[in-house]
Formats: structure tokens, sequence, C-alpha cells
């Protein structure tokens, strides 16, 4: 019996080419049709592809560690020390090779790429002017980018020995460790601190698109016919306004200030009733708008399996934080626990579909998709914001290319997070997969006199013997420093705290509007309306 290299070669493959297609369709739905830009919407696909790629690593390398024992817990005839070590050593430099490029497109291509369309928007610049601005910004970004990785290589993870030694020999140990662990610190420490950022977007947008996405889907959206009326109601009423401050100045009197100053804003207004109007009208005579309607028991029916879905994983979250409050070995270890003390239903599926290749592939793709969603979904009602201040909106088919990269910035981080927030929900699966180690027991037998000594079989966990037990790759790089562990394992308080507040906040919104966002978008094009329905 040998490794499966063919399948899962071919498996990757297969994944690559469906990660990709996903992407290019995703990104198209999104982009503005008319400000559309081949660089920015190729980098936009690639940095996304290459962070789903990334993320389809992690059942393969638990795959991998888990091929490598049987299941009474002793070592394949294949898996010995030279194998074994070839294998992690694969897996490691595919990490080591997505994680370097996703470390490039994160503070360099997106930046530049970002600072370059910035700069575009003015006329006057020309393209090597565009070029070297875009340059000057970028630096800054390598510059935070090089101090992670130097911070990273040189954080002691271990202390030297000798209390007594010289400050000389404490920093020849640092540079001897680095040496050892291969630039694993720093890059683990790098991608740590985009995952730590990946964490607040998956709390800001993530938590909430769980309560808001499935509700939207229930709740659906308000009539057309409806909101027609209403807005024929609204136009008669805002031209009885301008009516009247016109009336003021039949005689040839100039308006006040004041008046001028109504005047402007409820002409202004009427300009966007009468946009919305077109709108309302193209919608409801569009066929697509039939055609949704017709599919309205669907959509309720995805919209309670998707609450479902989100209340599974917010108690497998809460029972997995519970369990590290109450049984982790403290914050200096970064929550880790020995074992599985309260089981939630992920930590019990995983591991069983894991036996069975690629069971539990396809429900780690489906958890990634998931999050990806809902994401989207929070994004969408939230926007992207700098603090107070609301930079973009992201709008199907009206997205601008500087929003496409902040947009597939925050998707890509948040797909980092979620390696992450699938240990979270089942830290034995990510650890160690379906591996058990043998145990020596003492069994009393009733033939003989005395103690007997019978080796069983026991799921390997974090108290487990090195030499008895694979750790993934995945783990390595998500655990090599305790305090992001420990920031991880706050933040998700903080996102079952978000969910929670954004599932009251949903319940309590009223249904959307089927052109949501045209009162606010200065840029929708009044020649070429479009379906805003989800």
């Amino acid at each position: 019996e040998a490794v499966p290299k063919s399948g899962c070669s071919e498996l990757s493959w297969c994944n690559c080419i469906a990660i990709l297609a996903f992407c290019w369709i995703y990104v198209r739905k999104y982009q503005s049709q008319r400000e559309s830009e081949v660089v920015s919407t190729i980098t936009a696909i690639f940095s996304l592809a290459i962070a789903l790629i990334t993320s389809a690593l992690l059942p393969v390398d638990i795959f991998l560690v888990s091929y490598m024992k049987n299941q009474n817990g002793t070592f394949k005839d294949w898996a010995n020390a030279n194998v074994s070590r070839q294998i992690e050593d694969t897996v490691l430099y595919g990490y080591y090779t997505l994680y370097s490029v996703i470390l490039f497109c994160v503070f360099f291509w997106i930046p530049f790429v970002y600072f370059y369309y910035e700069e575009k928007d003015d006329d006057d610049t020309s393209k090597c002017t565009q070029i070297k601005t875009a340059l000057k910004y970028t630096l800054g970004f390598a510059v935070i980018c090089a101090l992670l990785l130097l911070v990273g290589a040189f954080v002691p993870l271990n202390v030297p020995n000798n209390k007594n030694s010289t400050e000389w020999e404490k920093v020849k140990f640092l540079f001897e460790e680095l040496g050892s662990s291969h630039g694993l610190a720093a890059l683990s420490f790098s991608i740590s601190s985009l995952t730590l950022i990946g964490m607040l977007a998956a709390i800001t947008y993530t938590a909430y698109g769980m309560s808001a996405l499935p509700l939207n889907l229930i709740k659906g959206t308000r009539s057309t016919a409806y909101e027609r009326l209403e807005n024929t109601e609204d136009i008669e009423e805002v031209e009885q306004h301008i009516q009247t401050i016109k009336s003021k100045s039949k005689d040839g009197r100039p308006l006040p200030a004041r008046d001028k100053r109504a005047l402007k804003q409820f002409e202004e207004r009427l300009r966007t009733l009468k946009k919305r109007e077109r709108h309302l009208e193209f919608i409801e005579n569009s066929w697509w708008t039939k055609f949704c309607g017709a599919l309205r028991p669907l959509k309720i029916i995805w919209g309670i399996f998707f609450i479902l879905v989100a209340l599974l994983f917010v108690i497998s979250l809460f029972l997995s934080n519970l369990d590290k409050a109450l049984h982790s070995a403290g914050i200096d270890s970064g929550f880790i626990i020995f074992g599985a003390n309260l089981s939630n239903p992920l930590n019990m599926l995983l591991p069983l579909l894991q036996t069975v290749f690629p069971l539990d592939y396809i429900l780690i793709t489906i958890i990634i998709m998931y999050f990806i969603f809902t994401s989207m979904a929070g994004i969408r009602n939230i926007g992207i914001w700098f603090f107070w201040i609301r930079l973009y909106k992201i709008r199907r088919g009206r997205t601008r290319p500087q929003a496409l990269l902040f947009l597939c910035m925050i998707l890509l981080l948040i797909v980092l997070h979620t390696s992450y927030m699938i240990y979270s929900l089942a830290p034995q699966y990510v650890m160690y997969g379906s591996q058990n180690y043998l145990i020596e027991t003492n069994v009393t037998s009733d033939n003989r006199k005395g103690n007997s000594t019978l080796f069983v079989p026991k799921r390997c966990d974090a108290d487990a013997p090195e030499d008895q037990c694979t750790v993934t790759r995945t783990y390595l790089f998500l655990h090599k420093f305790w305090f992001f562990s420990a920031a991880y394992y706050f933040g998700n308080w903080a996102f079952l705290g978000v969910f929670l507040i954004g599932l009251i906040v949903s319940c309590c919104k009223g249904k959307k509007s089927v052109i949501e966002g045209v009162d606010e978008d200065s840029d929708i094009s009044d020649d070429e309306p479009s379906v805003y329905s989800v």
C-alpha cells in the first residue's frame, strides 16, 4: 500500500480549475461594466484564487498525516521516518510557496494596482507618474512586510538553557534557532498577523452576514408595484413643493437664500425619484423579476437551511470555546486543550468523514464557500469603511476597480482566518486527523496471578508523544506563537457576540427595496437600468 499521490494530485488539479472558474465568475459578477480594468480584474481573481487554493491544502495535509497510520495506532509499513519526513516537507514547501505568494499579493501587488488606479482618476497624470506614485505608496507596505518577517524571525520561541549566557551568546542562539526553523517562524508570524486582521474582518462582516443572508432570503424584497405607488406619491408631493416655492417669484421678486437652497434640494430629490421610477418600471416588466418571483419558495428553503447551518456553527464554536475556557492549559499556551472534553457536532463529524476521502474535503469546501457567501452578504449590507468614513459600496455589476481590489483583499484575509475557524470548530481534526497511538494499560488476568501489559489505541491529542503522532503543517503555521492563539480565542467570543447582535438587527429590519442603493448611488446609469434584487 502506498501514498495515493495520483488521486490527490488529480483532485488538486480539479480543485484549482474549479477555484479559478469560481473566482472569475464571482469577480465578473460584481465589477463595474463601465469602469472594468483588465489588470485589476486579473489581480482580484488571482489573489482570491490563491487564498482558496491555500485553504484547500488543509484537508490534504490532514489526510496525508492520517494515512500514514493504521486505525490500531501503528505506522504503516511504508511510512518510515524518511517517507514521513518527505511527506511533511512536501506539504510544508507547498505552504511556503502559497503563503509567500499571499504576502506578495497583500503587501505589494494589490497595493500597487490600487494606488495606480487611484492616480489614474486624475486625467492630467501620465502613466510614468502613475507608476512612480503607486510604487512610492507601495514601498510603505513592503516595509511593513519586511518588519513582520524580521520580528517573526527573531522573536525567541525558546530561551537558552544557560541563564548566565552573554549577550553575544543570546544573539547567536537566535540565529541558530532561525536557521533550524528554515524561516518557518518568520513566515508564520507574517501570516498570523494577516490572519489576525482577517479575524477582525470576519467579526465585522462574516458574523453579521451569517444572520443577514438567511433572513434576507426568508423575508424577500418589497413589492415592486407598491414601491412604484409610493414613489409616484413622493414625486407629486415634491413637485407641489417646487411649484409653491417658484410661485413666490412670479412677480419678479428674487427668492430668499433659504428658498433657493430648498428649491435646489427639492429639484435634486425629484431627479432621484424619477430615476427610481425608471428603474422600478424596468424591474416590474423584467423577465428576471418574474423568474425570481417563481423561485421565491426555493429562496425561503435556502434561507431556512442557511440559518440552521449558522446555528450549527455558532453552537459548535461556543462549545469549543467553552471547552478551552474550562479545560485549556491557560493563556500562556494559547488556550491549547489536551483532548476534547466537550464534544461539538463538527468536531465529531469531521474525523468520521476524514476516514473516507474526500468527504471531509467536500465538507470543508462547503464551509469555506459558506463563509465567503456570508462575508459577501455582510460586506454588501455594511459597505467598506475606514473607521467612521465609508470608502466604497459593493453592488452587483457596479463595483469600481479600487473597491473590487478592497473586496478581494478582505475576502483573502477572511479565507486565511477560515483555517483557524475550522481549527476552533474541530481542534483534534486539524491537529492530527484520525491518527491513533498506542498506550500501555495494565490488565488483571483471572487465570494468572498478577497484571499483564496491553497496548490499546487512543486518539491523538496535544498530550500525545511526538514520535507517535504527526502534527499537521497547518497547525504549525497557525500556532507557532501562543499570543496569536490567545487573540483568536478572544476573537471567537467577539464573533459570537456580533452574530447575536446581527441576528437581532436583521430580525428587526424590514424588507429590502428591490432597488436598494439608487437613492445613494450617483454612479448608476439612467440609460442602463439593471435588476438589483438578490
